[in-house]
C-alpha cells in the first residue's frame, strides 16, 4: 500500500526504465516528472466532481486513463519499474470488488462520504494499493482522495493467503521459521474477504487525508505550520523541523523498527520474526506493518479496528519454528497499551 509521497520521496529512481515507456520526459529528469505530475488533471478537484456526485457504491472500477498516466509518472519518480495499464476486469472480479465495497458502505458513509473520490483497478501498480489526496489548488488543504488497487496481483488471492504474503515480506525465509496471518475465518477466506481488508487500510488514508490526525505524507516536517496539532500522530512520533525528520516514539524499546521494510526487500532474518513481534506487544503499534510511518500507522489502526472491534472478524500472527508454534501475535484493541488510540477511532466512528 502507498500514498503519493511527492514532496517526500526518498526512493532512488530505477537505474534503468524501459524504453517504451511513455513519459513525458526523461525517467531520470526527477524535476521534470514531478512538474508533469502535478499538472495532470487528476490532482484537481474538478476531475472528480462527477464521480463525488454519484453514490458511494458507484464510485468503483477501471481506472480512467488520466490516472494511469499520472501512476506512470509515480512510479518513475519513486523507482517503480512497473507500467500501470487499464485493468480488464472480470464480470466475477468486480463482482467480489463491488461486494467488498458493499460491506464496508455504513462505515465509509460516516467517515469519508463525501471525500471518497473512489476505487479504481489498474494492473502493474507496483504494489497493492495506493491512495492520493485531491486539492483544489497546490498547498490548499485536501478536499478528497481516491484509491487505486492493483487487480492482477488480487485475482488470484484470499484473505488469508494475501495477508500471509504481506506480513512475510519483512524478513528473509529460512531456518525453519515461517508466519501464518489469520484475518477470516475459512468460510469467509475469499477474494471478496481479501478485497475489504485491504480497502479498509486504504481508507484509512482517506480518512486522514481530509482530517488534521496526522500530518499530510507528501509534507516535509521543515514545510509544517509551527504550532500544528495531529493527535493521533503525536502518540506515537515525533517530528524535528530543524533536522527535517520524523521519528517514533518506541525506537529505543523496539530497534528493529528501523529494519521493518514491507514488499521492497526484506532486512530482517527469519529468526527476528518473535523478538520484532514482542518487541511491537511493548508499543502502541496494532500491527507491524503501522510501526513502519505515522501514515500507515493511522491506516493500519483504522483498519485492524474496524475488522475486528466493528465487523468481529479475527486478526492474528502466528509464528513457528519447525511447524511447532513460537509466538502468537493479535490486535492491541482490548489492551491498555493501545487506549488513546482507541478513543481517537472510537469519536471518527460514532
Amino acid at each position: 500500500m502507498r500514498v503519493a509521497p511527492f514532496a517526500l520521496a526518498a526512493l532512488m529512481l530505477a537505474a534503468a526504465w524501459p524504453a517504451s515507456a511513455k513519459l513525458p520526459c526523461a525517467a531520470k529528469d526527477r524535476a521534470c516528472l514531478l512538474k508533469a505530475a502535478m499538472k495532470n488533471p487528476v490532482r484537481t478537484l474538478d476531475f472528480w466532481a462527477k464521480r463525488l456526485a454519484d453514490p458511494v457504491a458507484e464510485r468503483i472500477g477501471p481506472a480512467p486513463q488520466e490516472l494511469v498516466d499520472y501512476l506512470e509518472i509515480d512510479n518513475a519518480v519513486n523507482g517503480f519499474p512497473e507500467k500501470p495499464r487499464v485493468a480488464k476486469l472480470s464480470p466475477e472480479f468486480l463482482a467480489d470488488a463491488r461486494g467488498a465495497l458493499a460491506d464496508l458502505l455504513p462505515v465509509l458513509r460516516k467517515v469519508a462520504g463525501p471525500t471518497f473520490a473512489g476505487v479504481y483497478f489498474v494492473e502493474d501498480l507496483g504494489g497493492t494499493g495506493f491512495t492520493d489526496a485531491v486539492r483544489e489548488k497546490p498547498g490548499a488543504a485536501p478536499k478528497a482522495a481516491y484509491i487505486v488497487l492493483d487487480a492482477k496481483v488480487l485475482e488470484h488471492h484470499r484473505a488469508n493467503g494475501w495477508a500471509t504474503w504481506k506480513e512475510n515480506t519483512p524478513f528473509k525465509p529460512g531456518g525453519g521459521w515461517t508466519l501464518e496471518a489469520k484475518i477470516e475465518e475459512p468460510a469467509e477466506d475469499t477474494r471478496r474477504s481479501a478485497i475489504r481488508y485491504i480497502l479498509l487500510h486504504e481508507f484509512g488514508h482517506v480518512v486522514a487525508a481530509t482530517r488534521t490526525l496526522h500530518p499530510m505524507w507528501d509534507l516535509a516536517p521543515k514545510d509544517l505550520p509551527a504550532g500544528g496539532k495531529w493527535p493521533f500522530f503525536e502518540l506515537s512520533w515525533t517530528l524535528d523541523r530543524v533536522k527535517n525528520t520524523y521519528a517514533s516514539k518506541f525506537d529505543a524499546s523496539f530497534p528493529l523498527r528501523k529494519s521493518v521494510v514491507y514488499y521492497l526487500g526484506a532486512k530482517l532474518d527469519a529468526s527476528q520474526m518473535t523478538p520484532a513481534y514482542k518487541a511491537l506487544d511493548g508499543t502502541n503499534y496494532p500491527t507491524l506493518y503501522g510501526a513502519t510511518s505515522f501514515g500507515d500507522d493511522f491506516a493500519e489502526s483504522f483498519a485492524s479496528y474496524v475488522h475486528t472491534q466493528v465487523l468481529k472478524r479475527p486478526w492474528s500472527i502466528r509464528i513457528l519454528k519447525d511447524g511447532q508454534a513460537d509466538y502468537t501475535y493479535r490486535t492491541c484493541w482490548d489492551d491498555p497499551r493501545c487506549v488513546e488510540k482507541r478513543d481517537i477511532l472510537e469519536a471518527l466512528l460514532k
